[in-house]
């Protein structure tokens, strides 16, 4: 007897405890045509040139609330193709965002990371573009930044 009665004890605590587990909900999950122009430095056998297109992106945005914070998670990623203005040479677009936004309610700032890698692939060697940034920004709630950190990188390969 008394071995089912902590069962069910267990079992009561775990219930209990599931209440309060958050679930991710899902904010935005869609696609969106955007229109793109842009000098490339690597374009044109490196004389560079604008490129221009349309590039559809997938964006999703999920949210989870637990206890007293707010977490956002968010992805983004184009793919598409654009055209030189000079060479007419297709480039390929692919790339990824993603970051996380994070709230302590009661608090007095407020959390925001992301990664983002961006390619332009063209043809032939050497004319492709790779972007990469990592930012992190703490926000207080006077809405000042207090800490920043952004790492930003453009190479030609």
């Amino acid at each position: 007897m008394k071995r089912i009665l902590v069962l069910l004890a267990i079992a009561a605590v775990g219930i209990a405890g599931s209440v309060n587990t958050a679930q991710a909900s899902v904010i935005t999950n869609d696609w969106a045509s955007v229109g793109f122009a842009g000098f490339v430095p690597c374009a044109n056998g490196g004389a560079g040139e604008i490129l221009s297109g349309r590039i559809d992106v997938h964006n999703l945005v999920t949210s989870t609330v637990n206890d007293n914070t707010v977490a956002w998670q968010f992805q983004f990623q184009p793919q598409g193709s654009m055209v030189g203005a000079i060479t007419g040479d297709t480039y390929r677009v692919s790339g990824v965002t993603h970051g996380t936004y994070h709230e302590t309610l009661g608090s007095d700032h407020y959390v925001l990371t992301y990664v983002s890698t961006f390619h332009l692939i063209g043809p032939g060697p050497g004319n492709n573009l790779r972007v990469r940034e990592t930012a992190h920004v703490t926000i207080d709630g006077s809405e000042d930044v207090v800490v920043q950190h952004d790492d930003l990188s453009i190479d030609c390969t």
